[in-house]
């Protein structure tokens, strides 16, 4: 592990978690990775773009998870398990992978993804939550995405219940829950920027308590 500063960021849908994890590494100099991640773990686990794009952030259910788990840290990866797990699995295992890389590689941002999960044991990784009231998040949406009120609710709902089904069945945390995470902010009460200026506090005290 190296001494490089990540900072991972999960988010409520329309609580602009995406836009606080771009301005954060504009701020501090760093490249920003959401949807790019899944290029780089395309990249380095050979799967083609179009099946992890498909199948980003998607949960599977299958007996099969604990066995090709447990196989799979045993360095196993290239066992007759691992190629009868589903395509899910291989994908989880190719972004955690490529997380763990970015992060010995360089500073940076990661938004989503479990990447808080995977970087659990570095000292040098915070991982953020954003989150906002609803009410606020559906005007966010309807405004950006120009839809109705009642499709921004469809929308919430279904994203937030596809990201915390994801983060809860591969990481041992529950989404969304204030311990799970180094620093929790509501983007409502501070706004984008203020969320930045909060977490790059954070970043300076943690910092200077070493």
């Amino acid at each position: 592990m190296g001494d490089n500063l990540v900072i991972t960021i999960g988010r409520e849908y329309g609580s602009g978690g995406h836009e606080i994890g771009m301005k954060l590494a504009d701020a501090l100099g760093v490249k920003c990775y959401d949807k790019e991640l899944l290029e780089l773990a395309a990249k380095d686990s050979g799967l083609c773009p179009e099946i992890m794009e498909n199948h980003d952030e998607r949960p599977t259910n299958s007996f099969l998870y604990s066995l090709v788990m447990d196989t799979y840290s045993m360095g196993y990866s290239a066992s007759a398990s691992y190629l009868d797990m589903p395509i899910n699995h291989k994908v989880f295992l190719a972004q955690f992978e490529s997380i763990k890389k970015l992060a010995d590689k360089e500073s940076c941002v990661i938004v989503g993804r479990c990447a808080d999960y995977a970087l659990e044991d570095y000292p040098n990784a915070i991982s953020v939550f954003i989150k906002a009231p609803l009410a606020s998040r559906v005007t966010r949406i309807m405004e950006r995405n120009n839809v109705t009120e009642d499709k921004a609710f469809e929308m919430i709902a279904k994203r937030d219940k596809k990201r915390a089904s994801y983060y809860n069945y591969y990481s041992s945390k529950k989404w969304g829950e204030a311990k799970s995470y180094d620093l929790c902010i509501d983007s409502s009460k501070v706004g984008i920027d203020g969320a930045i200026a909060v977490i790059k506090a954070y970043i300076e005290a943690k910092n200077n308590k070493k």
